[in-house]
């Protein structure tokens, strides 16, 4: 993606009859629709494969109380933070009719769909300069149009691509793969996600989803391109920027993971029904960890640790005290009132 939002391809809407959405002709629906922008980013930071117009459709017989049933394979906070993110939306959604619904989700899922397409496209090309350090050569080179030879097709995407717990350096393991003899499921999760790739068996939490080449992709597309090689810093024409974003969601780094692992993939269509990549299930297995609360200790640093890496002066809450300040001998003493006062009631 460029530094910008992006402009992707969308189709003239349908010619609806008057209803409390509809006041004039429609209009062709483009890039600077705010349905569409906002597609773009809760796509990127909430909720990727998703449905929109059933999405829409299912929430509001729910909320209705038409049928007692689950929205579609969502899950029913996707909805409700869906609504509560664009102000105006749920009147427009219960005073609409069924076909004014459809319309608000099919421009809702053009963004998010979109912004896939464009990220997955930039990503091609740029996740080769991150391969290997600055300066190294990539050996044998990669073409940045065609990914035939990515995948276990190459030493390099291959030994990136191995599922955990896998020796890539087997032999055996290694034709295995590359032949696709051994079929790698979404849930099955890449030595990338690690910190310097490797995985620890016994410790599986240690650096995952801390890796260089995560950070790498969440600052191409957030905080620009031009980013990945400087300080942390949202620019002012970067999606994070326009959208007021400061901090990392779950979701978003859901997102980049499943981005990152199709870019090194040997694929050339990113699909959600594409069995090879197995990309949705992947992305799913991701956000069922970030949102088990049994791991939340572990989720809640995680997200710390990448929203100080990512937006390091957006954040007071998740800075740390400067000790012996005036701040801390504050907290201090609160503390230990606390504990006193916990203390006398017991």
């Amino acid at each position: 993606m460029s530094d910008d939002e992006n402009h992707p391809s969308v189709e003239p809407s349908r010619k609806r009859s008057g209803s409390a959405l509809h006041s004039g002709p429609r209009k062709k629906a483009t890039s600077s629709n705010p349905l569409v922008l906002h597609g773009r980013h809760f796509g990127r930071t909430v909720f990727t494969m998703c449905n929109y117009p059933a999405l829409l459709t299912a929430g509001i017989l729910r909320l209705e109380e038409l049928r007692d049933s689950s929205i579609e394979d969502y899950p029913a906070e996707v909805f409700m933070e869906l609504i509560d993110s664009y102000p105006g939306l749920l009147d427009r959604l219960t005073n609409g009719e069924e076909e004014d619904i459809i319309h608000l989700g099919e421009l809702m899922g053009k963004g998010a769909s979109g912004a896939r397409g464009d990220d997955t496209k930039t990503l091609k090309s740029a996740v080769l300069e991150w391969l290997v350090p600055r300066g190294q050569a990539l050996i044998p080179p990669l073409s940045r149009n065609i990914k035939s030879d990515r995948g276990f097709n190459h030493e390099v995407t291959g030994v990136l691509l191995c599922p955990a717990g896998l020796d890539w350096s087997n032999a055996e393991t290694k034709q295995s793969l590359k032949s696709g003899e051994t079929a790698v499921r979404g849930d099955q999760w890449p030595m990338f996600l690690y910190t310097g790739y490797v995985y620890d068996p016994e410790d599986p939490w240690t650096g995952l989803l801390k890796s260089e080449i995560l950070v790498f992709g969440f600052k191409h597309v957030f905080t620009s391109p031009s980013s990945v090689d400087k300080e942390p810093k949202a620019t002012r024409s970067g999606n994070a920027y326009l959208h007021g974003m400061k901090s990392v969601t779950q979701g978003s780094l859901a997102y980049i993971a499943t981005q990152i692992r199709f870019s090194l993939s040997s694929s050339s269509i990113f699909s959600r029904t594409d069995t090879v990549t197995d990309s949705e299930n992947f992305y799913h297995s991701i956000l069922d960890l970030l949102e088990d609360p049994d791991e939340s200790k572990e989720v809640v640093d995680l997200m710390t640790w990448w929203t100080r890496r990512i937006f390091p002066n957006s954040s007071s809450s998740q800075r740390c005290i400067s000790k012996n300040s005036a701040l801390s001998k504050i907290r201090e003493k609160r503390a230990v009132l606390q504990e006193r006062a916990a203390m006398g009631t017991t």
